[in-house]
């Protein structure tokens, strides 16, 4: 079917769902109950006298009666619930890349490793596995905590085009007022995009889920919340498109090219455990504990050696499969409480992290200059004196005894923020020694030092607003891949000697024009005032735009939101992947030329449900050329997008 007859099949399917789902929901907006309305309607009379919900006729369970927290809110006393979100306001954004507001590259397809365009200091102070590639498809589900009047459910289908696809199903319900259970289960079913065998043939299968409970006791002074997650992630790599010397551009973005890789793949498998207790000893103060126990396993699989040349070499010939495992038990306990404008918070943390039997061989093992395991003790603190919501003076601190520790602040006015963060954290455990099929090294790393320093001013007046900032960061021992041509491992580790300094101005503006359109522009300048050994390669200019059409439509029963996305980068040296280790590497042989992303959407809300429409990547229609979002790897071509949301109450 050509591209004209699959958007007019997906145009009358969105038409279709849409009129079954609005023709089965009552009128009007869906509120939760009050005593006049259960007086005056909503109540009817049984033979016996008896008094019966009516709710055949009027929808009494909705958004404003399923109300939902999460655990920070709870921690920082500011566990009050909300209503349940249904605002239609960019939905469309389905794809991480574009959730994440296209601050990564990825490798052309829905679930592929991902990697940060702008530098991120470490998660924490302490040891970690070091493979970061996919933990966005993992920390993005952090599941939060409801309080419903009835069972609640959400479905949400995507059908992406050209076999992309995913599903959220999401279900909580309260076993009794003080006590509510629920979970999520989410799948990613995505196709190759490059000598795909046709449906079925899928580049990527995950599926993450998760269950979680919280209860209260009657005087509300006791409060537990539990929650087991687990994701597996799995994704056969291609290598990027492999072509010959007579080959065209145009070749390289044809659905048809020659891809490096068949039979390879990589995956990952991460689960944890949560427990978080609180008992409250007296109005200004509270005990609390937590416990967090987890594991993740990285697998890389290579059945057949005849992809051997694809790799820098070869360490051991038996090898089919390498897998690294890596785990950690930790548990803090502490005070906190709030007394006034402020909330204070004093604990002490014992963890425990270890690198379990991978594929290394024991001989290996011994032979690494420091300890695959240790145990690991902190002390920390925080502070927030909040005025109201837009007023707010926050810091926290966290010292782990043998050296390293955490500072971060900020201060949030109406009109201004200022953040500043200063951290020296333990190098990952990958990088300082690995061994598969294809890699092996063994390293001495020093800990990482990071500085950065954040301004904005806010200028706001009704909708307008105007915002721009600067962000200044300064990172000392930075550990990143390098990629050498001239080494027989070509692709190693490397520890910069000196230091990176990055300087950042941005802008960010919601300009309202005509009524109902907003333009929000927001451009980022980058420049790279320092770079030992040359290790930062980021895109001089970033751009993000949006212009939408904002309104209520049919007397207020359905609320859209309608326009256009633009998105584009100067032309920079991105990272390159390599799938032995799952990690993105510096490189600067292929550059990635600067490309205009423009994208259609339109986003409706009607009671009951969500639904959009998206097409993505309208400019390779005219350019006749894509784009690379990492060295031999084609982005998404042109491709219509659908996807709609049931929520149910009952």
């Amino acid at each position: 079917m050509r591209n004209g007859g699959k958007f007019r099949l997906l145009v009358w399917v969105w038409l279709l769902t849409a009129e079954i789902v609005l023709a089965q929901l009552p009128s009007g907006i869906p509120t939760g109950p009050t005593q006049s309305d259960t007086t005056k309607r909503g109540v009817r009379r049984s033979s016996s006298g008896s008094a019966l919900l009516d709710d055949s006729t009027r929808r009494v369970y909705g958004p404003k009666t399923t109300l939902w927290t999460s655990e920070q809110k709870i921690f920082n006393n500011q566990g009050s619930y909300v209503p349940l979100d249904t605002s239609v306001l960019d939905y469309h954004q389905w794809t991480y890349l574009q959730r994440l507001h296209n601050g990564y590259q990825d490798l052309g397809n829905v679930g592929t490793a991902l990697n940060p365009i702008f530098p991120l200091p470490a998660d924490g102070i302490g040891v970690s596995s070091g493979f970061t590639s996919y933990r966005a498809y993992y920390d993005d589900q952090e599941p939060v905590y409801y309080n419903t009047k009835s069972p609640f459910t959400r479905i949400r289908i995507i059908w992406g085009g050209q076999g992309r696809s995913m599903t959220h199903v999401e279900f909580s319900r309260n076993i009794n007022p003080r006590w509510n259970f629920g979970f999520d289960y989410r799948p990613i079913l995505v196709e190759k995009q490059l000598q795909g065998a046709g449906r079925g043939d899928r580049q990527v299968i995950s599926h993450y889920y998760d269950f979680y409970s919280r209860y209260q006791s009657k005087n509300d002074r006791y409060s537990i919340l539990f929650s087991f997650r687990r994701i597996r992630h799995r994704v056969n790599e291609n290598g990027g498109v492999d072509l010959n010397a007579d080959a065209t551009e145009e070749d390289f973005y044809d659905a048809n090219a020659r891809i490096k890789l068949t039979t390879i793949s990589t995956e990952e498998l991460r689960n944890g455990f949560h427990i978080f207790q609180t008992y409250q000893l007296a109005k200004p103060m509270q005990v609390y504990w937590t416990l967090d126990l987890g594991r993740s396993i990285n697998v890389f699989n290579n059945p057949d050696k005849s992809t051997l040349s694809f790799f820098d070499t070869l360490v051991d010939s038996a090898a089919v499969e390498n897998s690294f495992r890596f785990a950690s038990a930790q548990s803090e306990a502490g005070i906190k409480g709030s007394a006034g404008f402020l909330f204070y918070n004093v604990y002490y943390k014992l963890r425990r992290y270890m690198v379990e039997n991978s594929s290394w061989d024991s001989t290996a093992l011994a032979a690494l200059p420091f300890s695959r395991s240790g145990i690991e003790h902190y002390l920390g603190g925080r502070l927030r004196l909040q005025v109201d919501s837009s007023r707010f003076l926050q810091a926290e601190g966290e010292y782990l005894l043998d050296g390293n520790y955490r500072l971060q602040g900020k201060l949030t006015a109406p009109w201004f923020e200022v953040s500043a963060l200063s951290q020296l954290a333990k190098p990952a455990f990958m990088p300082q020694a690995y061994r598969g099929t294809h890699d092996y090294w063994a390293n001495g790393l020093d800990n990482v030092f990071t500085n950065q320093l954040g301004g904005e001013v806010r200028l706001r007046r009704k909708q307008f607003l105007l915002a721009p900032g600067a962000r200044y960061q300064i990172i000392t021992n930075h550990i990143f891949f390098n990629f050498n041509d001239s080494g027989v491992q070509k692709v190693l580790p490397v520890q910069a000697t000196g230091n990176q300094q990055l300087l950042q101005y941005y802008v960010r503006m919601n300009l309202p024009l005509v009524k109902n359109f907003f333009l929000r522009p927001m451009v980022t300048y980058s420049s790279v005032i320092q770079s030992d050994q040359d290790a930062l390669q980021i895109p001089e200019l970033f751009v993000n735009t949006q212009l939408a059409f904002e309104n209520y439509l049919f007397k207020k029963a359905i609320q859209v939101q309608m326009g256009a996305e633009f998105h584009w980068r100067s032309t920079y040296y991105a990272y390159g992947y390599d799938p032995a280790i799952q990690s993105y590497y510096w490189q600067n042989q292929v550059r990635s030329i600067s490309f205009p992303f423009v994208d259609f959407f339109f986003n409706g809300r009607f009671q009951g449900g969500r639904v959009f429409v998206r097409y993505n990547n309208l400019m390779q229609n005219f350019l006749g050329r894509g784009y690379q979002p990492t060295p031999g790897y084609p982005a998404q071509r042109p491709v219509i997008d659908f996807g709609f949301d049931l929520i149910l109450f009952d």
